[in-house]
């Protein structure tokens, strides 16, 4: 049965292929074998399908075309750096140190989001401020940015023409179109889409595979409980896989912000201080947390919650605490809560050979 379907499926691609002269023949290396992504069952089960645009579908060859460029120092300026140096697969694509320093040696001022479940952001708003709209969109700026990969499109775009493998490598995933920043982005985020994680503890929890222990069930209850962690109605529950609502809070880190996030995006002084969501998942891969990435453990961040809050004009109703400090954790509850958000890592991501170069 197997061999009969791969035959039906080349049977049709061969009927797909024009055969008139005057239209020009098809290249069978220039038709993208289509890759429908890798979605876990709990994602089947509890979260609506990925969102993949119209105009760059999922395809074999653009994934690979993708992955060989996440990975390559030829995008920046000094061709020293690439995406993966601040987006390292084994910190779950994000970076060891609060803020990344780009070729020059010059420091941003935003934490390294991690990627992964990208395809899920419903928001459709990227970055910690929610600058960007599309994953193609936000792999444009780091490339130009001077304080990160401190280079140009139109030199980086150069390079690869004169390339010895990637004019072939774009011909395979996008046809003759001439290689351009737009294809460059497409293929970038048509890898960053692959990389997907739901295959945590808990993840098989939901599946019935595996037991929680006494303590991470304990820190479930504490993290859904709105008179103790009250964590979910930012961060989502069980039936919400990605552990995000990839939407934008003032979560009292701040009573005066030196960085306005969301508001400097909109303009809108109510936006001021916002940040968005990031997921719970790999929390044991991206140390240090927060925008700024000033809390360098997971117990910091509980602390955080539990006694730090700021109060500010744009605090999140959601922080109901906030007068005095937080929730008030007790070390038993902290502990607990610890242990559930660390249940909700996954190795397998961090080791997935389809995302290590």
């Amino acid at each position: 049965m197997k061999y009969w379907s791969v035959f039906v499926v080349f049977v049709m691609v061969l009927s797909s292929c024009s055969t008139d002269d005057s239209k020009g023949s098809v290249s069978y290396e220039a038709m993208p074998t289509p890759l429908p992504l890798n979605i876990p069952p709990v994602f089947q089960e509890n979260v609506l399908g990925p969102i993949i645009p119209n105009n760059n579908p999922q395809t074999v060859e653009g994934v690979a075309l993708g992955k060989k460029l996440f990975f390559d120092t030829i995008l920046s300026g000094d061709e020293t750096q690439s995406c993966a140096t601040c987006h390292s697969p084994q910190h779950a694509f994000s970076d060891v140190t609060p803020t990344s320093a780009g070729i020059d040696g010059d420091f941003g001022t935003r934490n390294t989001m991690p990627l992964f479940n990208l395809a899920w952001n419903y928001g459709e708003r990227f970055n910690w401020d929610g600058s960007d709209l599309s994953i193609e969109r936000q792999a444009i700026t780091p490339v130009e940015n001077p304080i990160e990969m401190h280079s140009n499109w139109e030199g980086v775009i150069a390079k690869l023409k004169d390339h010895p493998e990637y004019p072939e490598l774009f011909k395979k995933a996008f046809g003759e179109l001439p290689i351009s920043k737009t294809l460059t982005t497409k293929a970038i985020a048509q890898f960053e889409r692959t990389l997907i994680s739901g295959n945590s503890k808990f993840d098989n929890y939901l599946m019935g595979e595996v037991d929680l222990s006494p303590q991470e069930q304990n820190g479930l209850n504490v993290f859904m409980d709105e008179a103790r962690g009250d964590c979910f109605h930012c961060h989502g529950s069980p039936s919400n896989p990605l552990w995000t609502d990839n939407m934008f809070h003032n979560n009292g880190l701040d009573a005066v912000f030196t960085d306005l996030g969301l508001g400097t995006v909109t303009g809108d002084p109510s936006d001021n201080g916002k940040f968005k969501s990031p997921s719970l998942r790999n929390l044991a891969y991206t140390a240090p947390y927060m925008h700024d990435g000033r809390f360098e453990t997971l117990d910091e961040v509980i602390n955080h919650y539990s006694e730090g809050l700021q109060n500010s004009s744009t605090i999140d109703p959601l922080m109901k605490k906030v007068s005095q400090g937080g929730v008030q954790l007790s070390a038993q509850d902290k502990a607990d809560l610890k242990a559930f958000l660390l249940s909700l890592s996954d190795p397998s991501f961090i080791n997935n050979p389809d995302f290590i170069n």
